[in-house]
């Protein structure tokens, strides 16, 4: 394949109808005779329904529908989830997991303030929520969990009581000998980690639009999601309808992060409305909705040790894990087994063991979210890293200097599987030498030296440096289907979907390069199952590695169909052709070009001699991968602290990192930067806080901050290519790392900044009330 686009940063396709205004989200379309839907959702975190009264709500004028559970019982199957734990990691970890069904509705009990209950369709969302507000609902309030520790005491309230407790999945693992590791350590340190729960907060909110053909018995939904197919799939078989009578597509969407790859009741109950009134039916999420029922993420309690020698070289760790599910196991053993997975990082840990309860609480549904475990646990073994580098008097980048696995001991093998249930072997990089460019970046040694000067004038400085390693690019396939119109323009579909991160001009890079056309004759088409008929959807930081692989194969094949009926064509054999620039040409001999269009409109069966075979100009392929790559990153933070006031002011923020191959580094760079402000907001701001009765207290964003452009400071990125082996064009993801490594660089260097007073942060947010609280502890404590 050529380079004339891959690998540069060229301007993104989809930019000039998103910057205008004329990107397409849902609640952009509009079908004629619509109705609209609003939902009745719980206002307690854990209560039974004994009766629930609508005559009220449906006399208003314009409601056309109530419904609850038992209207729609027919349909009220459990909704699909994503639990299967892959056979290779069962086989290797002994797992204890239980899973109850999540309905639609409410059926006999609600388990999250924010669970739907009842279903009003009017002529217009206004007059739906007026019929929503008569709805009467007689709850018998329970009480509520909402801490993963309490959740396994013996007295803790229990949410599904066939159960008889709240755990759903449990599981121990060990690699090596641990305890004879701590026994020999020179070093030792102990700590407690809290890691928030808060969630992605796109721009748009989630939607959903159903229009039923009641001629044909098919069924298109709309949808902002990230998994078309799996939404198709799940509807299909809900509603009992053939696959491909149900036809999901997802429009531009604003942002997902995780949030929008999941599986929601809105998404069957507008399709049943849509398919019971047979007229089209929508649903637009407010932010309030967003904040109460959307996936939520995060959420974990770690108890951490890490054992050393005198060199401080790490001899093993040792972690006790809680992770808060929410109400329901819809994700089985992923997030745990993803956390414990990342727990090691670029660095040498010979002993590892680890003690792990996922529990259920009355909070809403927990998701993979941007990172999907490795921002917690990151930020766990990173903290624990600069306490142990205290510990010893010694500085923390010299400590991970000499514990970062080196590019001689590549491929790494970890002796445990990866949560695609195969072995866990690092496949490419150079940790140290991306770790160097990072701390070399941010002028560290010079930092140091002011550091000092400026500690003497009574202003706070720090730097914090954390590392990670990702596995990206999770299988099983990815698909493309592409074809070569007469115009001799290329068509590549993709079960792959933006949601504004540029994936359409990523795979045209490599379609324009892979068959020789300009890259404004590539037209891509995702998220849409009439397209393509199987696929998997972004998320994971997959796409480019899956869909990337894949388009790259399939526009090999249509190129070489095509050189072949080109060489018929130009009577030469197709060795001796040349694409380029839309246009076909025996090699050297320039007065031989004739545009792609040309062979193409020659190959019709109106311009055939008699007896030569049509030849096809389209090719579809499935990329598969027999496991992940990895990608690595290094993040170094600098800080301004005021003492007095707790507030918290980031100077500057540089990320080294490797993502293989890269296609386009300007959107490389905003994955970053984008990931970065994410995991700003989770350092420092944001944070879903419940009330000890499930009730949500940062219902707004009045109360749940994110980070505007005042909070994110400029940054600097390194590339730092490394090919993975693993797939033909050495990409390696890098959608989820941006955010990986924020709270812990920053938590690390606030702590710096702070070092004369001696105080420990263990939890994030670092919120300037928290920072407060922590220095007049310390005051007292002196």
């Amino acid at each position: 394949m050529g380079a004339k686009y891959f690998g540069a940063s060229v301007r993104r396709k989809e930019d000039p109808r998103l910057l205008t205004g004329r990107g397409r989200y849902v609640d952009d379309i509009v079908l004629p005779r619509t109705l609209e839907l609003a939902f009745l959702r719980s206002p307690h975190g854990h209560a039974r329904i004994r009766s629930i009264e609508v005559r009220r709500a449906a006399s208003v004028q314009g409601v056309r529908r109530v419904l609850t559970f038992e209207d729609l019982a027919r349909w009220m199957k459990p909704l699909p989830i994503f639990a299967a734990t892959p056979p290779g990691l069962a086989a290797r970890v002994k797992f204890e997991t239980k899973h109850a069904p999540q309905y639609a509705m409410a059926k006999d009990k609600v388990r999250f303030a924010g669970e739907i209950v009842a279903v009003v369709v009017a002529d217009s969302r206004y007059l739906a929520e007026d019929g929503v507000d008569l709805i009467g609902v007689d709850y018998e309030p329970l009480p509520a969990v909402v801490e993963a520790e309490a959740a396994t005491r013996p007295d803790a309230a229990v949410l599904h009581e066939e159960w008889g407790d709240n755990i759903a999945v449990a599981f121990q693992h060990a690699v090596g000998d641990s305890e004879a590791a701590f026994a020999r350590a020179t070093a030792v340190v102990r700590e407690r980690f809290r890691v928030q729960r808060y969630a992605g907060m796109p721009i748009e909110p989630r939607g959903v639009i159903a229009s039923f053909g009641a001629h044909d018995g098919s069924l298109t939904v709309w949808s902002a999601t990230q998994v078309p197919h799996a939404i198709q799939q799940g509807l299909a078989g809900i509603l009992e309808l053939p696959v491909h009578k149900v036809r999901v597509i997802a429009p531009d969407v604003g942002g997902g992060f995780g949030t929008k790859a999941y599986w929601y009741p809105e998404e069957l109950l507008v399709s049943l409305v849509a398919l019971i009134m047979n007229r089209p039916a929508k649903w637009t999420e407010d932010r309030r909705e967003h904040l109460l029922s959307a996936a939520q993420a995060r959420d974990q309690l770690h108890d951490v040790e890490v054992a050393a020698d005198h060199d401080g070289r790490i001899l093993g760790i040792r972690d006790r894990m809680w992770l808060d599910m929410g109400a329901y196991n819809t994700w089985g053993t992923a997030l745990p087994w993803n956390t414990v997975a990342h727990l090691c990082g670029p660095y040498r840990v010979p002993t590892l063991s680890v003690d792990v309860k996922a529990i259920v609480s009355n909070k809403a549904p927990n998701a993979p979210y941007r990172g999907a475990g490795r921002p917690e646990v990151v930020f766990v073994v990173d903290r624990a890293l600069d306490l142990l580098a205290r510990q010893l008097g010694m500085d923390p980048v010299e400590l991970r200097r000499r514990n970062l696995i080196r590019p001689d001991e590549l491929p790494y093998d970890l002796k445990m599987p990866y949560r695609d249930g195969n072995p866990l072997v690092y496949d490419s990089g150079d940790f140290p030498a991306t770790f160097e460019a990072a701390v070399k970046a941010a002028d560290y040694q010079q930092f140091r030296a002011e550091q000092k000067r400026l500690r003497a004038a009574g202003v706070y400085r720090g730097i914090g440096v954390s590392s990670y390693i990702e596995g990206t690019g999770l299988g099983p396939y990815e698909g493309a289907f592409v074809q070569l119109d007469l115009s001799g323009r290329l068509v590549v579909s993709t079960g792959a979907c933006s949601q504004g991160q540029g994936l359409e001009t990523s795979l045209a890079q490599i379609a324009a390069d892979t068959f020789g056309v300009p890259l404004e004759w590539v037209t891509v088409i995702g998220g849409d199952t009439q397209m393509i008929p199987f696929g998997i959807g972004t998320f994971a930081s997959r796409s480019a590695v899956l869909a990337g692989n894949a388009v790259a194969t399939a526009c090999t094949e249509v190129r070489r169909k095509f050189l072949e009926a080109a060489a018929k064509f130009l009577e030469v054999a197709a060795e001796d052709l040349e694409l380029g620039d839309g246009q076909v040409q025996v090699r050297g001999v320039p007065d031989s070009a004739v545009p792609l269009g040309r062979v193409v409109q020659a190959c019709l069966p109106t311009h055939r001699a008699p007896g030569v075979a049509q030849p096809s100009f389209e090719a579809s392929f499935y990329h598969h991968v027999p496991t992940v790559t990895y990608a690595n990153a290094t993040h170094v933070a600098q800080v301004e602290v005021d003492p007095d006031t707790g507030a918290v002011k980031l100077l500057r923020y540089v990320v080294a990192h490797d993502c293989g191959r890269v296609i386009n580094p300007m959107i490389v760079d905003g994955q970053i930067h984008g990931g970065v402000a994410q995991g700003i907001g989770g350092a420092l701001l944001e944070e879903l806080v419940y009330d000890e009765s499930g009730q949500l207290l940062s219902g707004s964003f009045m109360d749940y901050l994110v980070p505007t452009a005042m909070e994110v400071p400029r940054m600097t990125t390194l590339h730092m290519q490394f090919p993975s082996p693993r797939n033909p064009l050495g990409i390696k993801g890098v959608g989820e790392g941006g955010a990986i490594s924020p709270p812990a660089a920053i938590s690390n260097a606030i702590e710096d900044a702070l070092a004369p007073f001696g105080i420990r942060i263990t939890r994030t947010p670092v919120s300037p009330s928290s920072l407060v609280t922590l220095l007049a502890e310390a005051e007292r404590a002196s």
